[in-house]
């Protein structure tokens, strides 16, 4: 059986995890696509973790490459091109800055592998799975960005840290736009089915809620140069693995809204359904209504963003 193959654009600290973890699994074959002058490093990460395959018996191959043409009919394509946040830089100050590249990716996406499932990780990343969506022209269940998975998992990991509870038991989810206006969902957060107010004060929920929506913040300020990567790339694995392996798993995703939460013709952050067919269908959620104030928030902040594309 043909294996399956994953492409990355951006071979920096997100790419080059994402190519470690894809082996690790054996999910497919991997392409990381660079520029031309950062394409060494590249290369060498490729070939470092090729020579990790042996001691982890993983057969595929992997490859750094400057020429698009290579990705030709990948499964999945991560786009991870662009520069990441610097110290006292917000996810709206990169928009000018990404959107170009973005542009120039999904034109390249679209002549060389169209049928292809695309996670945008570029950030403002709402903004530029618009971008993306709008300038390549692949179906909607075909673009998602990574914004409520990731912030997700950080939400959980803090529920996890302030009971002193398992992680795996967590339950929750954050919608919205990936940013500062993101809702962290208190009213359905649960560990192992008792919801997270039986558990926790109403001020250790609030400190959580901030620090999750402050969480890029904060590992932006510590690392000095460069933002989340651990995180990030097993987010992405979340979503690449959901998809090859038609998992109807339910991840908070950032999806072109018809509709939904009362957002038309917008990517925000929602639960969806991602399966064999990507983006199969959003979920609607009940929300308390301090909850539903807080996602219009954060939808205009999104859409803002969105205009200021020019797209």
């Amino acid at each position: 059986m043909q294996r399956k193959k994953i492409a990355v654009i951006g071979g920096g600290q997100i790419g080059g995890i994402i190519a470690l973890m894809s082996t690790q699994r054996e999910l497919g074959d991997v392409t990381l696509v660079d520029l031309p002058e950062f394409l060494n490093p590249v290369r060498g990460k490729t070939l470092d973790i090729d020579q990790l395959r042996p001691h982890i018996n993983a057969d595929v191959t992997l490859r750094a490459t400057s020429d698009y043409a290579e990705i030709s009919d990948a499964d999945v394509v991560v786009v991870t091109a662009g520069i990441p946040r610097r110290p006292n830089m917000s996810r709206e100050d990169l928009l000018l800055i990404n959107i170009e590249i973005v542009q120039g990716v999904a034109r390249q996406i679209k002549a060389h592998c169209p049928g292809a499932f695309v996670i945008v990780a570029t950030n403002p990343v709402d903004t530029m799975a618009y971008v993306f969506h709008k300038v390549s022209g692949l179906p909607k269940n075909r673009v998602v960005g990574l914004s409520g998975a990731l912030d997700t998992g950080r939400f959980q990991s803090f529920i996890a840290a302030e009971t002193g509870l398992s992680v795996k038991d967590v339950s929750c989810m954050v919608i919205g736009g990936h940013g500062p206006t993101m809702v962290p969902l208190v009213s359905t957060a649960s560990v192992a089915g008792i919801a997270i107010t039986d558990l926790l004060s109403d001020a250790q929920i609030d400190a959580i809620v901030q620090r999750t929506k402050e969480a890029g913040t904060e590992i932006v300020n510590l690392l000095g140069n460069g933002s989340a990567y651990f995180s990030s790339a097993g987010s992405i694995m979340e979503m690449i693995e959901a998809y090859l392996g038609d998992k109807k798993r339910v991840i908070s995703c950032s999806a072109l809204c018809e509709g939904e939460y009362g957002v038309t013709g917008y990517f925000l952050g929602v639960p969806v359904v991602i399966g064999a067919n990507g983006m199969e269908r959003v979920l609607q959620a009940s929300l308390d209504e301090s909850e539903r104030e807080a996602l219009a928030e954060t939808a205009r902040a999104v859409i803002v963003s969105a205009h200021n594309s020019g797209i």
